[in-house]
């Protein structure tokens, strides 16, 4: 039997294993630490590089009668001995070989992570802290290229101890045989790579200094095989503390840099030595489009990236400062007052009553905003991948129907968040109203509108504009681009429900990749939801709500009365007597059918449907108007009812005897998960929707939320612990939520189960809390405005709200147990 890891506690043993805690700011890169101590996945090049594992290391000394020395990092696990690439030629190049503490403790209270060293042969115990600037509101601040290292050291014997900490770096930064090296700074390195004429985008610097006296060695030796590790790791044994300049131009650049610290720690006596880390890649070679002409400068409105001779991303951070120098000197100024900001972010979020799954699945995926999932371009708009492949972002654009579940920006970044809508219905967004729903990079308007607009994403996108005008209580910000919203919502109308019928009818494209044929309650329920975000904005502005009021309430019939069976709704699958031509025309020019998909169609009507199945995604767009602040829109017994089946048929604990012939890698064996749709009444498809019989991160938790706030707590929590069960350290990352890629986006629907739980919402327009728990007795929760954060809850009986950053200005709470 595999050990259990305590949900929101430390890992250990076997739960070590994948442990990889991201550092780095938002768009600015990562460094992961690891449960170890380790440092991997380092992906500084506005690209991910997973599983890149350079040399990069820490190490303690212990001089005197008995001396030892220690690499500063637990075991190594052992999935990284053979196996991945280079291992079967011994993993040259890596520090396995060199000792090592015997045990390691990691714990996670983000953005801080600690690895706790301790080895019965050492007098002395050691500790790392590893962080980035985190708070919410702050943006540019959670923006940084920067990390800090703090190792803390105690010596737990009855004689005084003479070491030496010392910090070591290959020059990882290179690229190819363009010049590069190590210089020294003041109590640091930095390790530089130029770029070419050919491939500027390789120029970049990396930088590592002690905060304090250090004694800096910029130039290892030069030699070949082993040489250089073999004399760094020499160094340390004998507990020195060489130092050398950098190698003048022209001769052969140093291979890495060191830095050594001695020091002495009595009895008892504890030290703290913290390293700066920060880099800075000027220049990209990444770019999205659609096939489309970069605008012309002259031709372009819309903002500074678009009016660039390279037609490449270039980071937020890399506007603001000139360079590695820049970036180091800030750091070095503003990093105690940032970590205290941060610090006091983490002591909010934990002071929390609520559920440690809950707060587990929260905390661990909001480092997904420190992943290379998430990009903030020059002006400082953010752009967003689906996840990250190993070497390249997946599925580009900001993808609207997959960012519809994240709900953890809007609240933390709200800034940032109305730059996605921004983009959607400026640069995305035609004449018509059709959007694409992947934005290009560098975002710039597109010419080309010529595939299917995501039904999901482009009604969504609607509601999430009626969050953000509540969450900032800035009209002026709604009424800027009120225009492109009302067309956006005609076009969903003209498109899918062009008799307005009431629902969404004609063939439309989804989150599942593919169209549906015929009204189903998923995009129904959007559809549901943006018709009553449009009258709502539209009354608010003086606008005619009329048209989109009357038929908000013909899709409240429709929705109820013919998409429900009695007990969770369904699809009607249809495929003749539309306004679309048939599926086989539709399909020609994109994804025709093979002839044995022709011969399907003619028993079963299109490929790729759902039809009777207990879909768990069947009413998203009711919970996003929920998340949104627009309430219940369809009938709630309904609504409880599907969710109340989707836990009964879609929930396994055990999936050994679950057949998927598609993705199976996110869950599978004899772990549990949700399934996306199943056919409990026997009427399944040959041919489903292509990811019917997976289990998806983040679709869990929009479940799970919905259920807590439908007063199914107890159903919600389960999920939520099989969801995280999956991701307790052994065989997957705890903070690498993926599925179409590493650090996946839709996992940061996990944050609206906190409002959920709290039943807490601030309306900045109303300057009104509301609260409406679906904890029983007193709690406290954390909260997030646009304006601040703190703790609300019920104390005593009553309802109070305890701002700790920034202010909240509330004239009401509305209070409902």
């Amino acid at each position: 039997m595999a050990s259990h890891h305590p949900f929101n506690g430390p890992y250990q043993g076997e739960h070590l294993s994948r442990v990889a805690f991201p550092l780095g700011g938002i768009g600015a890169g990562m460094i992961c630490v690891e449960g170890s101590g380790a440092f991997s996945h380092v992906s500084l090049r506005h690209r991910p590089e997973i599983y890149n594992e350079p040399m990069l290391f820490s190490a303690l000394a212990i001089r005197g009668e008995h001396p030892d020395a220690r690499i500063l990092e637990g075991p190594v696990p052992t999935w990284k001995i053979f196996g991945p690439t280079g291992t079967g030629g011994g993993a040259w190049g890596k520090t396995y070989g060199l000792p090592r503490f015997a045990e390691a403790t990691f714990t996670a209270r983000f953005p801080f992570a600690t690895v706790a060293l301790s080895d019965e042969r050492l007098p002395v115990q050691a500790e790392l802290t590893a962080w980035s600037p985190f708070t919410p509101g702050d943006a540019d601040h959670s923006s940084l290229p920067v990390a800090m290292l703090e190792y803390r050291f105690t010596n737990r014997s009855e004689q005084p101890q003479e070491l030496v900490y010392s910090f070591h770096a290959a020059n990882f930064m290179k690229k190819g045989e363009a010049a590069h090296g190590v210089r020294g700074v003041d109590n640091g390195f930095v390790l530089w790579q130029q770029g070419t004429e050919a491939a500027p985008w390789d120029a970049g610097t990396f930088r590592a200094e002690i905060v304090g006296k250090a004694k800096v060695d910029s130039r290892w030796f030069r030699g070949s095989w082993f040489d250089s590790l073999t004399m760094v790791w020499n160094a340390i044994a004998e507990g020195a503390t060489p130092e050398h300049p950098a190698v003048d131009d022209g001769e052969l650049p140093s291979p890495g840099g060191s830095l050594y610290v001695p020091f002495r720690l009595a009895p008892g006596e504890a030290r703290t030595i913290r390293v700066r880390l920060c880099w800075h890649v000027p220049v990209s070679n990444v770019q999205h489009d659609s096939g489309v002409e970069v605008v012309a400068a002259d031709e372009c409105e819309c903002n500074t990236s678009c009016k660039t001779e390279l037609s490449t991303y270039r980071a937020w951070y890399v506007g603001q400062f000139a360079g590695i120098d820049d970036v180091a000197a800030y750091w070095a100024t503003n990093a105690d007052a940032l970590r205290e900001r941060s610090a006091l972010f983490t002591d909010t979020f934990y002071n929390s009553t609520l559920p440690s799954e809950v707060l587990e699945a929260i905390a661990a995926n909001l480092t997904i905003l420190k992943s290379p999932t998430v990009l903030r371009q020059e002006d400082g708009r953010l752009w967003c991948f689906e996840g990250c492949c190993d070497s390249d972002g997946c599925c580009h654009g900001s993808c609207t129907h997959v960012w519809n579940y994240a709900q953890a920006i809007p609240h933390l970044f709200p800034d940032l968040e109305r730059s996605l809508r921004w983009t959607e219905f400026h640069e995305c967004q035609d004449e018509r109203g059709h959007q694409n729903f992947r934005a290009d990079l560098p975002i710039r308007p597109s010419n080309k509108h010529t595939f299917h607009a995501a039904a999901d994403g482009q009604l969504g996108g609607i509601m999430k504009v009626y969050r953000e005008w509540r969450i900032s209580g800035d009209t002026d910000w709604l009424r800027s681009f009120w225009p492109q919203v009302r067309q956006s919502l005609l076009y969903c109308i003209n498109t899918w429900d062009p008799d307005h019928e009431g629902w969404v009818i004609e063939p439309h494209h989804n989150t599942y990749d593919i169209e549906f044929w015929g009204p189903d309650g998923m995009c129904t329920s959007f559809y549901l939801g943006a018709l009553m975000a449009g009258t709502r904005m539209a009354e608010a502005l003086g606008d005619n709500p009329e048209p989109f009021a009357t038929l908000a309430a013909r899709c409240r019939d429709r929705l109820e009365q013919d998409l429900y069976n009695g007990e969770y709704f369904i699809q009607q699958i249809r495929w003749t007597g539309l306004h679309t031509p048939d599926p086989l025309e539709e399909a020609r020019h994109r994804s025709p059918y093979t002839p044995d998909q022709q011969e399907l169609l003619l028993k079963e009507g299109p490929r790729y449907q759902y039809g009777n199945g207990c879909l768990s995604d069947g009413v998203l767009g009711s919970w996003l108007a929920l998340m949104c602040g627009l309430g219940q829109i369809a009938d709630g017994e309904k609504i409880t009812s599907h969710l109340r089946a989707v836990h009964r048929y879609n929930l396994r604990h055990d999936l050994s005897l679950h057949a998927n012939p598609q993705r199976p890698g996110y869950a599978l064996g004899r772990e549990g998960g949700l399934l996306l749709c199943t056919w409990p009444h026997g009427d399944a498809l040959s041919l489903p929707f292509v990811y019917s019989n997976e289990v998806w991160t983040g679709f869990e938790y929009q479940v799970a939320a919905h259920l807590i706030q439908m007063g199914c707590v107890n159903e919600g929590l389960e999920i939520v612990r099989i969801a995280r069960s999956r991701y307790d350290g052994r065989v997957r990352n705890p903070f690498n939520e993926y599925e179409c890629g590493h650090w996946y986006g839709r996992a940061l629907s996990s944050y609206g189960m906190l409002a959920a739980l709290s039943g807490a919402r601030y309306d900045a327009l109303e300057r009104t809390l509301y609260l409406q728990p679906r904890v029983s007795g007193d709690f406290q929760a954390f909260i997030s405005t646009a304006t601040g954060f703190g703790l609300v809850g019920v104390r005593d009986g009553q309802p109070f709200l305890d701002v700790r950053a920034g202010v909240i200005p509330v004239d009401r709470i509305e209070y409902h147990p």
